[in-house]
């Protein structure tokens, strides 16, 4: 069985059908791109597998387990992480803390240890810091680590919020337009980010991109979402050929 698996997916808000009949299937490991015009329903699609919302009708599998109904940190919990479109940052927060923030769903040491300072409770709060080092330094921000998060680049700011993402250690990360608001050379970096993340943790992605560049040559399969329904499936030479994603999304000129 896959990784994860999501069966005939149906969302309303309301009167509006904004999901129809989604399916979809990430083996480990793989990289899968979501494209489409705005609109399209493309974040509701993730918002819906991480619990922000809960479908009207369908099944989301992670590991065999039904997650439909869970809360997005309980599905956290069970390893699926994710970014936002819209940066989701604390102010108040320095850099490094936004990793451990994120780190502290895998502590062991409980309310007992916390109070009371034990040897477990130091230890774990140690490799906390280290690890957060760690995944700072893999997306280039550790020279900002003790920095207020908001008086970053914005490019910046976007590769935090990557690495407090993996400081939950999912199984599979989503990640929503994650090159958006990047100058060239800005885009060129997260692209190698997100490859150095697959290699070194062999993570499984499911991206959402607007920027035809990075989808084409990241991802192993695409879909095209229009009006909420998969209109095309494949890998990026057949997407990039399908006459119905041509018409309403790419355009002729795009692939002339």
């Amino acid at each position: 069985m896959p990784l994860l698996q999501v069966e005939n997916m149906t969302h309303y808000f309301g009167g509006l059908r904004a999901v129809h009949q989604y399916n979809l299937e990430i083996e480990p490991g793989q990289i899968r791109g979501l494209i489409g015009p705005n609109g399209a329903g493309k974040t509701t699609v993730f918002n819906l597998i991480t619990g922000i919302h809960h479908p009207t009708r369908g099944s989301i599998f992670l590991e065999e387990e039904n997650i439909v109904g869970l809360r997005p940190h309980q599905i956290a919990s069970r390893g699926l992480g994710r970014t936002f479109q819209n940066l989701r940052l604390w102010r108040h927060m320095t850099v490094l803390e936004h990793v451990k923030m994120a780190r502290y769903s895998r502590l062991t040491y409980g309310l007992a240890g916390a109070f009371l300072g034990t040897p477990k409770r130091n230890r774990e709060e140690e490799a906390i810091e280290v690890k957060a080092l760690e995944l700072l330094e893999m997306v280039g921000a550790e020279s900002f680590a003790h920095q207020n998060v908001l008086q970053l680049p914005y490019g910046a700011q976007r590769r935090v919020e990557m690495a407090r993402a993996l400081a939950t250690e999912p199984k599979v990360l989503f990640l929503d337009e994650p090159t958006a608001g990047m100058n060239p050379e800005e885009l060129l970096q997260m692209m190698e980010i997100i490859r150095l993340i697959h290699k070194t943790f062999g993570v499984a992605i499911f991206l959402i991109e607007h920027r035809l560049k990075v989808v084409m040559e990241l991802c192993h399969q695409i879909q095209t979402l229009v009006f909420g329904e998969v209109i095309a499936e494949g890998n990026p030479l057949e997407i990039q050929n399908n006459p119905k994603v041509i018409d309403a999304y790419l355009g002729k000129d795009i692939v002339a």
